[in-house]
């Protein structure tokens, strides 16, 4: 079996000269940028809770409680889908439109319904707490109606320690907005 990608031609494979891969979807939604590490150690800590939790109700419905078991159970679900979610919250893209997932909530709108996507200086939260600093937000603007919330900031939890992602990140959505408009 060929691993192209582990080889030092792995450049001349096929697929590097900007082809697609076979398997690859070309209307697939798709994030634009890696979720940070604030967002997956929050994520796998919540995971790991879980784990324990299962555990426990594998405890308990041994010991004769199945009610107990089902609670606990069913709050392991729940803290399963919520670190699932959590993964999941941010700006996501494909040649139809936009979609911004939030914790609870996902906006998708279309290209044509998107006025404009900019960066701009204002305050913004860090973390998501109430505090305010001084940064960047990415701005989508709806040609009708209000802009959607500011999801995408440099002090969030993707791009807290990291601001060279959040500009390629802006860049690659702004660039989205401008070919598909």
């Amino acid at each position: 079996m060929p691993l192209p990608f582990l080889a030092a031609d792995h450049d001349a494979a096929p697929h590097a000269a900007g082809e697609p891969l076979p398997h690859a979807e070309q209307d697939a939604w798709r994030r634009p940028y890696r979720p940070g590490p604030c967002r997956v150690a929050v994520a796998a800590l919540t995971l790991l809770i879980a784990s324990y939790m299962l555990l426990s109700a594998l405890i308990i419905v041994m010991a004769g409680s199945p009610a107990g078991a089902t609670a606990t159970g069913l709050a392991a679900a729940l803290a399963i889908a919520f670190a699932l979610r959590l993964l999941r919250i941010g700006i996501w893209v494909c040649p139809h439109g936009l979609r911004r997932v939030g914790l609870l909530t996902t906006t998708t709108l279309r290209w044509r319904d998107i006025g404009r996507v900019s960066t701009v200086q204002q305050p913004v939260k860090w973390l998501g707490l109430p505090r305010s600093v001084q940064g960047q937000a990415l701005r989508i603007e709806r040609r009708r109606g209000e802009p959607l919330r500011t999801l995408l900031t440099d002090h969030n939890a993707d791009f807290l320690s990291r601001p060279g992602a959040f500009d390629r990140a802006a860049d690659v959505l702004e660039a989205w907005a401008a070919e598909h408009r």
